[in-house]
């Protein structure tokens, strides 16, 4: 069976195989451990893929491949939902900006249907004008809590005024407007666009072999053919930033929340590394920079901070809930007097191996069980490079204090910053 496949790489127990005739990559990790499996198909489509008038279409779509498709559907009495939890399965499906994922955990002697589910809804989703209509209804409830979620209002307000051109200014859910008007025919478009088995990535984790699982893979998409035409590439780029930028949410709350935002590079950049090692550096744990400056001096009840991960270049943010006799401008400019005194003098190197001791603890937990590893492989798949997931914590563990401190004199500056100040109403 291995003739069908062409071997692509090979870590940490990881094989990665690609499909000669249709271009799947397919991800197996063996273990045995227990009866179960997880089974996780990563589209390298998300919101980054959309343009205005189509944005949601991702999400609006990950909806309706629950809806149905040709051999499991309401009308034959075997839905997706209805077929794979009667075996027992957890299944669920997530959209983010560059990646939507689907996945089913289950008893190993069940990967063949989760895989029959998923190669079938890959070319033969229903997507039903009637089932378009029912989710554009539930889509918009949602889009409506979202809209009444401070923290969660702030941060895709920072995201689209600090992007103004690259679609990682639209919220992944899509605006409104396009949510209540994208036609049938636009979604079926972007369906037919997108999702062929090149342009994903499907993950075999938990108790199987990796012939049985090549074998399986063949027998239920090795039938898939290839796009029509060769997948669309994203062509806007970000124009520089050349100034600092800020913005209020003020809506209904208790608390307020300042977060201060810089333009940080994609995610297989060395400098990614050296900020997400700064961000944990920070906020981690009651010893951490930001932690005593804000919440033990009363200043805020919460701090955190992080560097996103995505294919294109993305943001480093720092998110501070005010204490209740706090200012906005008190949190801000503690936060830049730390981000100055790493820039200034870098971190100690106590610092660094404090957090890499936490970092590893970790990500030990977050590799137990066949979903926690898929998960994670969903998200380096979505970045560029599967092996992101293996070599994370290597790649950390040779920093030092000059590589943040540069990265930090790199890219936390003023001219490169979005401040947006969450100010409650009532």
């Amino acid at each position: 069976m291995h003739e069908t496949f062409e071997k692509t790489g090979e870590r940490s127990g990881i094989t990665a195989w690609k499909h000669r005739g249709n271009g799947l990559e397919v991800l197996v990790l063996p273990d045995d451990s227990a009866p179960v499996a997880a089974f996780m198909v990563t589209y390298r489509v998300g919101s980054r893929n959309e343009s205005a008038g189509l944005t949601g279409a991702t999400h609006f779509l990950e909806h309706l491949m629950f809806k149905g498709s040709s051999r499991f559907n309401k009308d034959t009495g075997s839905s997706i939902f209805q077929t794979l939890q009667r075996v027992g399965a957890q299944v669920n499906a997530t959209t983010w900006n560059d990646r939507t994922n689907y996945y089913e955990v289950l008893p190993s002697d069940q990967l063949d249907l989760a895989m029959q589910v998923e190669s079938d809804r890959m070319r033969g989703a229903l997507l039903r004008d009637e089932d378009i209509e029912s989710e554009r209804t539930v889509i918009l409830n949602e889009l409506d809590r979202g809209e009444n979620e401070p923290i969660r209002k702030l941060y895709q307000s920072v995201w689209s005024m600090a992007y103004l051109a690259h679609p990682y200014h639209h919220p992944t859910i899509g605006w409104r407007h396009d949510v209540e008007t994208m036609s049938p025919d636009g979604l079926r478009e972007f369906y037919n666009r997108y999702y062929w088995p090149e342009n994903a990535t499907v993950s075999v984790i938990g108790d199987t072999t990796v012939a049985s699982a090549l074998e399986r893979v063949e027998a239920h998409f090795g039938g898939l053919g290839n796009a029509p035409a060769a997948m669309p590439q994203r062509a806007t780029r970000e124009p520089e930033q050349s100034g600092e930028r800020r913005l209020e949410v003020r809506m209904r709350g208790e608390l307020g929340a300042t977060m201060l935002a810089f333009k940080s590079p994609a995610a297989l950049d060395g400098d990614t590394d050296a900020l997400a090692l700064l961000a944990s550096i920070l906020t981690r744990g009651k010893s951490s920079r930001l932690y005593r400056a804000l919440v033990d001096n009363g200043i805020a009840t919460s701090v955190s901070a992080g560097v996103s991960r995505f294919r294109d270049p993305g943001l480093f943010y720092v998110l501070g809930m005010l204490a209740p006799e706090s200012t906005h401008a008190v949190v801000e400019e503690a936060v830049r007097k730390a981000i100055a005194e790493v820039v200034d003098g870098g971190v100690e190197q106590s610092e660094i191996a404090r957090t890499l001791s936490a970092l590893r603890a970790q990500e030990a937990y977050l590799r137990d069980g066949p979903y926690s590893v898929a998960a994670q492989l969903n998200e380096a798949i979505a970045a560029g490079d599967w092996t992101l997931y293996v070599d994370h914590l290597e790649r950390l563990s040779k920093l030092g204090s000059e590589n943040v401190q540069a990265a930090a004199r790199r890219y936390l500056v003023r001219d490169k910053m979005t401040v947006g100040r969450f100010v409650p109403t009532a």
